[in-house]
């Protein structure tokens, strides 16, 4: 086995200053609800709530956690997804992406990442692909792409938001392969994000396979996660839409591994998916309610992991 991690204890979280409903996002994003209960103050603040207690709870387990302030201007309203603008790998590499939505294209933050190397990471090389915003070509960072850092695998499923060509040419530059699918939601409409289908560990693969209709393609990952050592958590169709796939599995700074995810994606899980995780992992939840409602995005897509090399 390489000496590659698939998981670390270092994890980048930015605290929302302005978290709303966005309606760029929300024609691709089938998981947002504009249910309107709520002002927009009172989602404000309910969403710094929110995040304040995930952070308490990762810390208490051991998880070295930095948190970036969110700048008040410009706007950010999904400011606190930074997986989807950032990427640090362990060959000291920084990626920074291309966003669908103009607003989130603000998100990208040179002194948030200034703040992480001032932390004692070693970074020496920095790709930059947003200039295909341009060309309205896009890769959303960790949202749209699940890394296998131990077998350098990048697996996508294909969207309006993750483009075949340009994962090519970011698995060219880091030196991975990637494993490109289609998977669609109850609806037929694309699955926006892999990381809301599918979610990988170091020894098992949480995945909402009913969502892969291609027959040829379904094979072909199961091929790959029998061949990787990864054992197949298969749920249902409804409980991603809980958010069961949103998951992230980090280490604490004692080395043992927790599978990350919000209280909504726990309790849609069967004890029997919940001990089948547990022989694997330790399991931590938290409510982040208002901002899976909202946002659309759950766990996952608020840590951004940090695999640099440290000084």
């Amino acid at each position: 086995m390489s000496m590659r991690q698939q998981t670390t204890p270092h994890i980048l979280m930015v605290r929302p200053a302005n978290f709303a409903f966005n309606e760029e996002t929300a024609a691709s994003n089938a998981f947002q609800s504009r249910d309107g209960k709520m002002s927009a103050t009172e989602m404000r603040e309910r969403a710094m709530q929110e995040f304040d207690g995930f952070v308490t709870r990762l810390r208490d387990a051991g998880v070295d956690v930095m948190v970036a302030e969110d700048s008040a201007t410009p706007v950010k309203p999904d400011a606190v997804f930074p997986n989807n603008w950032v990427s640090f790998h362990q060959e000291g590499i920084v990626v920074t992406y291309p966003m669908f939505a103009p607003t989130r294209r603000l998100e990208r933050s040179d002194a948030i990442i200034d703040d992480v190397l001032s932390k004692g990471f070693h970074s020496d090389r920095r790709l930059h692909f947003e200039e295909s915003e341009q060309s309205e070509h896009f890769l959303e960072g960790t949202g749209s792409i699940i890394f296998d850092h131990q077998h350098q695998l990048a697996y996508a499923c294909l969207s309006p938001r993750t483009d075949a060509a340009l994962l090519e040419e970011l698995c060219q530059a880091i030196g991975y392969q990637k494993v490109v699918f289609h998977s669609v939601d109850g609806n037929g409409q694309d699955i926006y994000h892999t990381n809301v289908m599918m979610a990988l560990g170091e020894t098992f693969v949480v995945i909402c396979l009913d969502t892969v209709r291609d027959p040829s393609e379904r094979k072909m990952l199961e091929e790959k996660f029998r061949e990787t050592g990864k054992e197949i958590v298969n749920i249902s169709l409804e409980q991603m839409n809980s958010f069961a796939g949103n998951m992230l599995q980090v280490r604490n700074v004692e080395g043992q591994t927790i599978l990350v995810m919000s209280s909504q994606a726990y309790r849609a899980l069967k004890p029997a998916q919940i001990q089948q995780l547990q022989g694997h992992t330790q399991l931590l939840h938290a409510p982040i309610d208002t901002i899976e409602t909202y946002g659309g995005g759950s766990a996952r897509c608020m840590m951004a992991e940090v695999f640099l090399p440290k000084d």
